[in-house]
């Protein structure tokens, strides 16, 4: 049953007692000013039955839990005995000196129904609703976003070819012998898979791993006991109801399984018998970890190699804000889902994005062309091509309305011919380019029939429009204004976003839309002048304070108008000291 909690306190509470000790204008602080406002019980009353059950920890206090958990960057057993015992944990969470809020395990419940429930953003939201209120973001008119990505390191432990397999092994031998009743080890020891049970396979295996005929007939009994293991989990499925959760949770371990049968290994034809060799080469959906199947290959930039997820974010340049996010996989372009992106951050703020400023990443011609279909302009260099160290297409002058080229040397062209399917080049003749002192630095190759050949893009109109923009003044602009979101980007990093703690990109997603709910609400924070009067609707300390010292200063103004005009006393009590109605009320 949900349980709530009294917007109105008692002065005995953390937040009225130490709020001045902690600080008003920490984040702390401006936790226990505005809690009540950022989260309310009744928002996650479709978590908890309405009908029977005792009172639940409200979630509003979780909620405050979550928030400060992820900014302390502690695990669920020390945000428990932070909000037991830390002071600065109680006057945020407006919580008793001795109380003792919640468990471990009630916050790893709540987080869990967040997940389950799809109510993750409920937080992350609750920090744009919080800077409207205070005028940081505007309520209507149109934004200008900057968008980018970043690598986050998964979770799973990364492994080769022979342990990820044997992990594979592991894992669903893990499920079928829970499905008997009996423990793993002694499963596995009935059907010969003891070895698999170390930290390490190759560790253990003794062969010769510089001898490649070893290592074939290794990864040949790898896959010979994968296969088996996998038959035995598809007698143990005709035992389960369709759809239960136990068949879910062994199908999923299988289809993991021979993934990674499938990406890993291969056939190797070596004398007369057929053998198995690891796969040449890395596919971008290739699964690195049992653990997390989710994590993939990645790069930022050509020297920044990484095994997990990206993180996706859009940021306000005007208020700075985070207004969506959102993550993909590792091996995914920053490009992917973009366009949905600023859809996202439209939705969570109400306003209209004008325009998106990002980096190359972003700036492909088919991207461009999405954008403007969405009604949105998309400022973005375009990406160069690389030719080594030979003239670039961009070192060439293309005039479309002419249709003519000229390359670095003066020499022109309007000869088209066709470079595939849907595209046409220019092509500059054989005699020319040969007698041209600057074929060296031009193009490569002896064959000298042929002249240099520059391509046209479908769009080359539209590409060469935004290559005009970035010779422009307007683009110094454009770098600096898109600094906002490398800057959240920065901050979310300093969050702990950069290692994932959790498995999967779900629950990963979490992580990031609780960083960026505190990036935003301590940036809102950081420009408050300073502590509202009310502490939501419940009395503040300073509130009280003020209340009693004016109840204190009428008394004794009616004490000196009495003692100065006695006429206003009855005959009776003239010559008393204190008037009788004023005894126990006078201080």
């Amino acid at each position: 049953m949900l349980g709530r909690r009294e917007a109105q306190t008692s002065i005995f509470d953390s937040d009225q007692r130490y709020l001045g000790h902690v600080g008003e204008k920490t984040f702390f602080g401006y936790l226990a000013r505005h809690r009540h406002e950022l989260f309310r019980d009744d928002d996650f009353a479709d978590l908890y039955r309405t009908d029977w059950g005792r009172p639940s920890v409200a979630p509003s206090l979780l909620c405050t839990a979550l928030v400060l958990q992820h900014y302390d960057g502690c695990s669920d057993q020390e945000a428990a005995e932070s909000a037991a015992y830390d002071q600065r944990w109680k006057v945020a969470l407006g919580t008793g000196e001795t109380e003792r809020p919640f468990a471990k395990s009630t916050l790893q419940l709540f987080r869990a129904q967040l997940i389950v429930h799809e109510k993750a953003r409920a937080i992350f939201e609750a920090s744009l609703a919080a800077a409207r209120r205070v005028g940081r973001l505007k309520s209507e008119g149109r934004m200008r976003a900057a968008l980018d990505t970043t690598n986050i390191l998964g979770r799973g432990a990364v492994r080769d070819t022979y342990n990820l397999i044997a992990d594979g092994i592991v894992s669903l031998s893990r499920l079928l012998a829970k499905a008997t009743g009996k423990p793993l080890a002694e499963w596995m020891e009935e059907h010969d898979l003891e070895p698999y049970l170390g930290s390490s396979l190759k560790g253990v295996a003794e062969i010769d791993w510089s001898n490649a005929s070893e290592k074939e007939e290794l990864l040949g009994a790898l896959v010979t006991d994968a296969k088996r293991v996998l038959e035995l989990g598809g007698h143990m499925r005709a035992q389960y109801e369709a759809g239960s959760p136990e068949e879910e949770r062994l199908l999923r371990a299988s289809e993991i399984l021979r993934q990674v049968l499938l990406q890993d290994v291969e056939p190797s034809h070596s004398g007369d018998r057929m053998r198995k060799q690891v796969h040449l080469g890395t596919s971008g959906e290739r699964i690195v970890s049992v653990h997390d199947s989710e994590m993939r290959h990645g790069r930022k930039s050509a020297s920044t190699r990484f095994d997990g997820h990206k993180a996706a974010v859009v940021a306000d340049v005007e208020s700075q804000l985070i207004t969506a996010v959102d993550v993909m996989a590792g091996s995914a372009k920053d490009q992917e889902g973009s366009l949905e992106l600023i859809q996202q951050a439209e939705a969570t703020t109400g306003l209209k994005v004008d325009t998106a400023l990002a980096d190359c990443a972003y700036g492909s011609a088919d991207n461009r062309i999405a954008f403007a279909a969405a009604g949105v302009e998309l400022l973005a260099k375009v990406p160069r091509r690389t030719n080594g160290e030979f003239f670039n297409k961009e070192d060439f002058v293309i005039d479309l309305e002419k249709m003519d080229c000229r390359c670095p040397a003066g020499q022109h062209t309007t000869k088209l011919v066709k470079a595939g399917s849907k595209t046409s080049a220019f092509q500059f003749s054989a005699t020319v380019c040969n007698a041209c002192p600057l074929r060296p630095e031009c193009f490569k190759g002896k064959d000298k029939s042929q002249g240099r050949r520059i391509s046209l893009h479908p769009h080359e109109a539209l590409l060469q429009a935004a290559r005009e923009w970035q010779r422009g003044p307007e683009f110094d602009d454009f770098r600096k204004q898109r600094q906002v979101v490398e800057h959240r980007l920065a901050r979310l990093v300093q969050l702990g976003i950069r290692q994932a703690r959790y498995f999967g990109r779900r629950k990963t997603l979490f992580q990031v839309l609780m960083a960026a709910a505190i990036a935003n609400l301590t940036l809102i924070a950081s420009s408050t002048d300073g502590p509202s009067q009310f502490a939501g609707p419940s009395w503040s300390r300073r509130a009280l304070t003020t209340m009693l010292t004016g109840v204190h200063g009428f008394w004794r103004r009616l004490q000196a108008a009495i003692w100065s005009s006695p006429r206003l006393l009855p005959a009776s009590q003239r010559n008393s000291p204190v008037p009788t109605f004023a005894h126990g009320l006078l201080p």
